[in-house]
């Protein structure tokens, strides 16, 4: 499915596992620290721990989202200690940089991860000047998408227009509401753990494998290359 991009003048994006791939494995670390810090907080094995961790995660969007509501969690002593990992597993991709840069517009983020943490994303795969602001997890009050509130935030914060706007993520479950807005969609779909979950067709304008073959491909107004 295609749509047309004549009219888009904001190109929003997911941050992880989006803007680099997900065979760089990095939220593997994060992974491990949300392990940990769930371990250190309810006293239970690794296991348990994981059984936790990823229950969370399914049912109310992120992790953290249930930790805060289970068990009153401070969103930010959470994010200090999950994001405090190396990045030496991303590297400068240029085909990504020069495919974003060729974009038309505003680029921006739109994570449920916190902002300190998506800028040193962006500086390791070397693309933190062309983005113009970013829409994270404090912004949006802690709420996490797939909530509609914190899309709604989201167009607040950022000030776009819906209509003229297009987001691309790596969880189809995320399209939803941001269609749901009028927003163009762009489901990059590279093997994201639980990227298939709610995945509905008609929610998905664009269903692509790898972004940089994306961007490379997409025919821009006015023969921009």
């Amino acid at each position: 499915m295609t749509a047309p991009i004549d009219h888009i003048d904001n190109w929003i994006f997911d941050l992880d596992n989006t803007l680099y791939p997900p065979s760089a494995r990095l939220f593997d670390l994060i992974d491990d620290r949300m392990g940990a810090f769930i371990m250190r907080l309810l006293g239970v094995n690794a296991v348990e721990a994981r059984r936790v961790q990823k229950r969370y995660f399914h049912d109310h969007g992120t992790t953290m989202a249930g930790l805060m509501r289970h068990h009153g969690v401070d969103p930010e002593t959470f994010l200090v200690d999950v994001h405090d990992i190396a990045l030496d597993r991303l590297t400068i991709d240029a085909r990504l940089r020069a495919g974003l840069a060729r974009l038309p517009g505003r680029k921006l983020i739109f994570t449920n991860a916190d902002a300190d943490y998506a800028a040193r994303v962006l500086e390791a795969r070397g693309i933190a000047d062309l983005f113009d602001a970013i829409c994270d997890i404090r912004i949006t009050g802690y709420t996490p998408k797939p909530d509609p509130q914190a899309y709604t935030a989201m167009v607040a914060h950022l000030g776009i227009d819906p209509a003229r706007s297009l987001f691309v993520e790596d969880m189809a479950r995320n399209l939803t509401p941001a269609k749901a807005l009028g927003m163009t969609t762009v489901w990059l779909d590279n093997g994201s753990e639980s990227g298939h979950r709610d995945h509905l067709p008609d929610h998905v304008d664009f269903h692509v494998s790898d972004i940089t073959d994306w961007l490379d491909d997409l025919a821009l107004p006015g023969g921009i290359s």
